[in-house]
């Protein structure tokens, strides 16, 4: 591949709309696992409780319910995607915004079902804009536009988890979160101005919506081997994703300051964040998916064994920004090799709901296993803790001998799967 070529599907206005994507994409979830634990915890709130608020995440588990209905409808005026997009964009600046209304000491019930609400429509958001993205990209951009989409995504924790935690520090928190929600503007302000793709025809009825996707990809993998794939999809970010769950408060007990947090530890992540996106795009390009899975999990499984260093260390700011900077750089390419793989996997007539079940099962140890991670670190301490995190990833890097051997052949197996 020419450095001309790359250079041309880097710098392309699809790439410009998977930044859009990710941005809108990543901010509602980074609210709910940044910025509302910060609030809490500065609050008063115990380490247990904020633990538990993990499980009002579950729409990002069973996302997959309801992903059949925007799949088979569209919203008059605006169509199948777009329509939708909308909806769930200028819902979700409401919410954002509506948090300040409330005292963590006084309404935790309502700010729970308030965060819940907040899920349910970026969860949905998700939805629509998974399909969107792999319906507009060729086979040969997947992998690149997966990657500039997922940093996008990561990228947009900066705003929860640095820039409105210095106003945090300077402003009351209701007008945070309201000047927060204002950051959902610039995917609306995409969503109005892209066209609606028209790739493949939608299902003619709700039946074909529910059923098709699951009869689809069972019948192309057959039993056996779509159980070792969802187990992978599964087990792969399990790891990372505990040893995440709760590090806004870690670093808070580290003794960080929320403004030490917000300019050295989120923005430490940006650009390791920015060139893996850029880099691990284009190496993708090169390794194929397969390979990238290979690469870029050793590096993300390792990443994972700073925070049990930075447990040791202490409140040191040097060590904190070198800790940001490797899990920003390792989970970030993890997490772009496997959401193109998972994007690899479904087939373009069940975009929305494939896709859905896909990242709905991803989602599980987010959703439920890290709502335990309060109380595992309040038995096991936080260097333990980190450590377990890192044995639960192993399973996951196995699991690629059997859905995406070194030498197979990745590229060959999509064409396999279009003409399905």
């Amino acid at each position: 591949m020419t450095t001309t070529h790359w250079k041309s599907l880097l710098f392309s206005r699809r790439m410009l709309i998977c930044v859009f994507t990710g941005f809108a994409s990543g901010l509602p979830l980074y609210i709910l696992i940044n910025l509302v634990p910060a609030w809490l915890k500065s609050e008063g709130v115990n380490l247990k409780a904020i633990g538990f608020f993990a499980l009002i995440q579950f729409p990002f588990t069973w996302k997959f319910i309801w992903a059949p209905l925007l799949d088979r409808y569209a919203v008059p005026g605006l169509g199948r995607r777009r329509g939708w997009m909308l909806l769930t964009q200028l819902s979700l600046l409401v919410l954002i915004a509506s948090f300040g209304l409330f005292n963590p000491k006084l309404d935790l019930w309502s700010i729970a079902y308030l965060a819940m609400a907040l899920a349910f429509f970026s969860a949905s958001q998700d939805i629509v804009l998974d399909a969107y993205r792999r319906e507009i990209l060729s086979d040969e951009e997947l992998g690149l536009g997966t990657s500039v989409h997922v940093n996008a995504y990561r990228i947009a924790s900066l705003i929860p988890g640095a820039f409105s935690l210095i106003l945090a520090d300077h402003l009351p928190w209701a007008q945070v979160f309201m000047i927060t929600g204002l950051f959902m503007l610039p995917g609306i302000a995409m969503t109005l101005l892209v066209s609606e793709p028209q790739l493949v025809r939608p299902p003619k009825t709700l039946r074909e919506a529910v059923i098709e996707p699951f009869h689809e990809f069972m019948t192309r993998h057959g039993w056996r081997n779509a159980m070792w794939i969802l187990a992978f999809i599964f087990l792969y970010k399990l790891g990372d994703s505990m040893a995440t769950a709760l590090a806004t408060p870690f670093y808070l007990e580290l003794g960080f300051s929320k403004t030490e947090i917000g300019v050295i530890a989120k923005n430490a992540g940006l650009w390791p964040a920015v060139f893996g996106g850029i880099v691990g795009g284009v190496w993708m390009l090169k390794l194929g998916i397969n390979r990238a899975l290979w690469v870029f999990g050793v590096v993300q499984v390792v990443s994972i064994l700073g925070f049990a260093w930075l447990a040791t260390v202490g409140a040191d700011k040097v060590a904190l920004a070198m800790v940001i900077a490797f899990e920003a750089l390792g989970v970030g390419l993890g997490t772009a090799a496997f959401t193109a793989y998972i994007a690899r996997t479904t087939d373009p007539r069940y975009t929305a709901t494939q896709f859905a079940l896909f990242t709905s099962l991803a989602a599980v140890p987010r959703t439920f296993i890290n709502a335990s991670t309060g109380w595992l670190v309040e038995q096991m301490g936080w260097i333990s803790f980190f450590f377990l995190c890192t044995a639960l990833a192993i399973p996951g890097m196995l699991l690629l001998f059997k859905v995406a051997p070194w030498n197979s052949g990745s590229e060959r197996e999509k064409s396999v799967q279009t003409q399905s």
